[in-house]
């Protein structure tokens, strides 16, 4: 082929290209050989030097350096090729695979029982099993603690039954009595309710003994309840006449055989007893703030909750003063906190700033587990026991048994 530039012919054999007047055998133009051996055993080779005397390197991966190899290819292998070809091969010692109990005892022990993640997946494990997450100590005496708020759907049910059901799980022995005509607190730990059930009614109205009526929680060893039917709704109407009708529950209590000191009711007694009170002052309430000697107050941590704090404070210092002055207001629950509002924080300092020690330290978060918890039949510490919500009345329990309050 030729052009403006002079005569000039492209070849591919391996003489001098036609193309270039003269080979340039610089270091820096490497030209084939003209004898076309390339067929040595260097596979690939990067010379540097001139064509008369190569210095084949080899590149290792082993020491980051070059060395020379006799092969004149470049090596990947750590121990060198023989064969002289590109190679990927590390020739290390094969080594045997470590089986599970080998790394169990090679591996160090980490302290992780703290963190969030393996309190949750220790207390599902636990409960799942039905083994107690702890034992804490028992009280010396039984402890009864009324629920009460006239302000609805503040978290009475729900604290009351979950709270409750997080005692057992602490090691200690609850009784639950269901004061609200709705059962709410009967469905939530799978007790039948239906009309015509042995219930509080009867305990109120006919006088029947609250051991002949307590049905044991299938979900939770160590919790047993008194439900609540529909016929609760007229006992206030038909306990108009009766003398000492604000009396009824609390000569129940005190005649149960598991209610008392350990010299009384003996090591086989209940260490807590919740009632669950209805969203009102009525009669049925009055009979709890007789029969119990603590209250427990849920507040929600909005406006509305305490507008009707002050009047209910106000019936407790009544019933003290007239029919039960051993009736102490022991234990505040923030429910429904909203970590992310500043109208819970604001709610939240107000009430520890009124109350003081007497807040629980744990406030409960919003939890969708915890709603939905009572349609499975359950509480939140069997449904969902590692969920925030579950782990809140937990920690809830825990420090109504640990601080006492008497």
């Amino acid at each position: 082929m030729s052009d403006k530039y002079g005569s000039a012919e492209f070849s591919t054999d391996g003489t001098t290209p036609a193309e270039r007047d003269s080979p340039q055998n610089a270091s820096s133009y490497p030209q084939a050989g003209s004898d076309g051996a390339d067929a040595g055993a260097a596979g690939v080779s990067r010379e540097t030097s001139s064509p008369t005397e190569p210095a084949p390197v080899s590149v290792s991966r082993e020491t980051g350096s070059s060395t020379e190899t006799a092969s004149g290819s470049v090596s990947r292998e750590t121990g060198g090729s023989a064969g002289g070809d590109v190679s990927r091969e590390t020739n290390r010692p094969a080594t045997r695979p470590r089986t599970a109990a080998e790394l169990a005892e090679s591996a160090s022990v980490i302290e992780d029982d703290l963190t969030p993640l393996a309190r949750a997946a220790q207390a599902t494990v636990l409960v799942r099993a039905g083994i107690p997450q702890e034992q804490l100590p028992r009280p010396a005496a039984t402890r009864v603690f009324v629920v009460a708020n006239q302000k609805g759907g503040v978290g009475k049910t729900t604290s009351t039954v979950n709270i409750a059901a997080a005692l057992t799980q602490l090691g200690q022995r609850v009784l639950v009595i269901d004061l609200d005509p709705q059962g709410n607190a009967s469905t939530a730990l799978n007790i039948p309710h239906h009309q015509g059930t042995p219930s509080t009614y009867e305990v109120l109205v006919d006088g029947a003994a609250i051991v002949d009526v307590a049905q044991p929680c299938p979900d939770a060893a160590g919790l047993w309840v008194v439900p609540a039917t529909i016929d609760l709704a007229g006992a206030e109407i038909e306990l108009v006449s009766v003398v000492a009708r604000e009396q009824r529950l609390k000569r129940a209590l005190d005649a149960h055989p598991k209610v008392g000191t350990l010299e009384e009711a003996g090591s086989d007694r209940f260490d807590y007893v919740f009632i669950d009170c209805p969203p009102s002052l009525g009669l049925l309430t009055l009979n709890a703030l007789v029969a119990g000697a603590e209250m427990l107050i849920p507040i929600q941590a909005e406006y509305y909750a305490l507008e009707g704090l002050g009047q209910l404070l106000s019936t407790v210092d009544m019933v003290r003063a007239h029919l039960n002055p051993d009736l102490d207001v022991s234990t505040i629950l923030l429910t429904m906190y909203d970590a992310r509002t500043r109208l819970a924080a604001g709610v939240a300092a107000e009430v520890r700033e009124h109350f003081g020690a007497q807040v629980i330290k744990s406030a409960i978060p919003r939890s969708v587990r915890v709603s939905e918890a009572p349609s499975y039949g359950q509480t939140v510490m069997t449904y969902d026991p590692g969920s925030p919500g579950a782990l809140s009345y937990l920690e809830a329990a825990r420090e109504i048994i640990t601080r006492g309050a008497l």
